[in-house]
């Protein structure tokens, strides 16, 4: 049943992801569309990211797949397909977060990910298939990586929504971005024009400022 506690505003809940003060583990529930399934080493390393940033003594994931949707989606359409499929909510020592991979994109077609709420992110898996694995194009898996480390930043906090800045560097034309352009957290790295970077220098992994934001947050 749905809970009053996923229905928070994005980095409500920084200080509870990252630290164990109020739970001890992470479960990832992942929901894809037909033709999305996550690549288990997407989701692999995805629980080693979280681990190296959180104390939890564990992190883990599921993956279910839901009804295709096709269109054209609005966050509110995100929201819906939410409500109406997250089976997982946080309960007990365990943190639940939700992931949504979509079968089209969002209206912003530059758009490759979000995160919406304090526990929930959405992927636009269309845009990143439309935009990776191809001649000239970036290996898949690092897109979809990358987006979901993005998202999963904003849910820790990052930038400035949530855990403190310990130094200004929030990109004031990009709000809750980092002004590094070779931070995880630059704005590029959730849409189409992260390309160019991850074909020339390869994914980019958090900053120092971030970091330590993350770290002054209760993160590791």
């Amino acid at each position: 049943m749905p809970s009053s506690y996923s229905n928070q505003s994005v980095g409500a809940s920084a200080n509870d992801i990252l630290s164990a003060a109020k739970y001890t583990s992470i479960n990832i529930e992942v929901q894809y569309m037909p033709g999305y399934a996550p690549d288990p080493t997407v989701m692999n390393d995805i629980v080693a990211y979280l681990n190296a940033l959180c104390y939890k003594t564990s992190v883990t994931y599921t993956t279910t797949q839901v009804a295709a949707n096709g269109k054209v989606l609005t966050q509110n359409d995100v929201m819906d397909i939410e409500k109406q499929n997250r089976a997982t909510y946080t309960s007990g020592s365990t943190l639940s977060l939700y992931v949504l991979i979509t079968d089209n994109n969002f209206l912003n077609k530059n758009v490759l990910g979000m995160a919406y709420r304090n526990t929930s992110i959405c992927l636009f898996g269309k845009t990143i298939y439309d935009n990776s694995g191809g001649l000239g194009q970036p290996n898949r898996i690092i897109m979809e990586e990358n987006v979901l480390e993005h998202e999963l930043g904003h849910l820790m906090g990052l930038v400035n929504l949530g855990s403190p800045m310990q130094t200004a560097h929030e990109d004031v034309a990009h709000a809750n971005h980092c002004t590094n352009k070779n931070c995880l957290m630059y704005y590029q790295a959730e849409t189409t024009d992260i390309i160019s970077t991850l074909l020339s220098s390869g994914p980019p992994q958090l900053d120092a400022n971030c970091m330590a934001d993350l770290h002054a947050n209760g993160g590791k």
